[in-house]
């Protein structure tokens, strides 16, 4: 593994509120300045990083001289559109002086949850790499609303590593990695059991005025990143050099190694950007079908159906002991799967007064958290 994040080409590289803050600035020139610097090192060693950079709403509470962070939609949509125009001018002033054009790029999460939208996306992201620009990623804070909102910083980079297909995904946090209870860096994560069984249990909270997301985020990212076969690593952003001794091998942070079973990108468009509309509840022996024995989803195997979705969309898959353990694009929309739900295949047709597909999800259109 070590070898693979030397050899990194295309990384991700998420910066937080706190790095880009001290003490007495909300927003410190200084440290941004000092970040700058290190992501041009990397553009300097042909690396393509692209940026999620947080730091809008702070810089917007900054201009206005607010010490709290708004609790009111309208009042964080307010200073998100103050600060961003000045943070991505920050940006563009440092790299065109080092002759390194930059793009702004604002994200909101239906955008990708469309597959004809998120293929536009990755095209306009690939070219710009192509034309060796810096992205500068940010949610559209103006815009978005709890419906369409990723929530955090942290979820929105691993959109964006899956977006560009990024070999490296960095998060630059005021933390030394992910940390026991007693001070101990876990180097390695090398499964999500060791997430749900030996992390969790460790965190601990505190909130802050002008961020989100706080470790927990990041262990929501993490186990994303995995699945997707993507390294995420959470480092000390604080920390001068960082970015250069992670690509170095140093021992630093907390790797999140990639789940050894590879998808294509349709695939990882079903398991993560995709907007879920339903759920689909198995019971054991279609449970069985599907993780062990690589079966598509019959009717007959469904024990409940939940929402509102039509046939081509994409519903979740869960144990009737509510455990979630996969999506998949449906070939019935959720009247006519209510009314075969249960039902052997040789009754569809009666049921439902036409001849239609045998099949509820096919094989090829399912991603199971155990592999397909």
């Amino acid at each position: 593994m070590p070898e693979r994040i030397k050899n990194a080409k295309r990384i991700v590289i998420k910066i937080g509120t706190s790095i880009l803050k001290t003490s007495r600035e909300s927003f410190s020139s200084a440290e941004h300045r000092r970040v700058c610097g290190e992501i041009l090192a990397l553009i300097r060693m042909k690396k393509q990083p692209v940026v999620v950079s947080s730091g809008a709403i702070a810089y917007g509470m900054k201009s206005c001289g607010l010490k709290k962070r708004p609790k009111e939609m309208a009042g964080l949509q307010a200073c998100a559109a103050i600060g961003q125009g000045k943070l991505i001018h920050a940006y563009e002033s440092y790299f065109s002086k080092k002759k390194i054009q930059t793009a702004q790029v604002l994200l909101t999460r239906d955008g990708l949850e469309d597959r004809k939208r998120f293929l536009c996306s990755r095209n306009a992201m690939q070219k710009l790499l192509e034309m060796n620009v810096l992205p500068i990623v940010n949610e559209n804070d103006t815009v978005a609303v709890e419906e369409i909102a990723f929530g955090d910083n942290d979820i929105l980079s691993v959109h964006v590593a899956h977006l560009v297909g990024a070999d490296l995904l960095i998060n630059l946090s005021d933390a030394d990695g992910f940390l026991l209870k007693d001070g101990t860096r876990v180097r390695e994560v090398a499964s999500e059991d060791e997430i749900d069984n030996k992390l969790l249990m460790h965190l601990s909270e505190k909130k802050r005025e002008e961020t989100v997301g706080g470790m927990r985020a990041k262990l929501v990212a993490a186990r994303v990143a995995m699945r997707l076969g993507i390294p995420f690593m959470i480092v000390n952003g604080h920390k001068p050099g960082i970015l250069r001794d992670i690509l170095a091998g140093r021992d630093i942070g907390t790797l999140f190694m990639p789940s050894g079973v590879k998808k294509d990108q349709r695939h990882k468009w079903i398991a993560f950007s995709a907007h879920r509309y339903g759920m689909l509840t198995v019971d054991a022996g279609a449970w069985q079908a599907l993780l062990v024995g690589h079966k598509s989803l019959l009717p007959g195997g469904i024990t409940r159906v939940q929402g509102d979705f039509r046939e081509g969309q994409v519903v979740e898959l869960q144990t009737e002991d509510g455990e979630v353990f996969g999506r998949g694009i449906v070939k019935y929309g959720s009247r006519d799967l209510a009314l075969i739900a249960g039902k052997r295949t040789d009754k569809i047709a009666g049921l439902l007064g036409r001849k239609a597909s045998a099949e509820v999800i096919h094989r090829n259109d399912l991603v199971l958290w155990g592999g397909r």
